[in-house]
């Protein structure tokens, strides 16, 4: 398998923990200790998700396709 770019969501809880989540993947959320952690951890449940789609015959979300802007205000 490849690789593809998914969407994240990283927010810390009120005890300073970091928690991802992913919108395109019901319920794939990670944390961790630090941001970078967090981020980790997320890279291995977000593969252990789609490898699950896959498994089942189901289908995988198609990958995202953005750019950012840096809009000055």
């Amino acid at each position: 398998m490849g690789r593809m770019k998914v969407r994240i969501q990283i927010q810390q809880d009120e005890d300073g923990v970091y928690v991802v989540e992913v919108p395109s993947l019901p319920g794939c959320v990670s944390q961790g200790q630090t941001r970078s952690e967090a981020v980790r951890n997320a890279e291995e449940a977000v593969a252990a998700y789609l490898e699950s789609l896959r498994l089942r015959g189901e289908p995988i979300p198609p990958p995202i396709d953005e750019e950012i802007l840096d809009v000055r205000i």
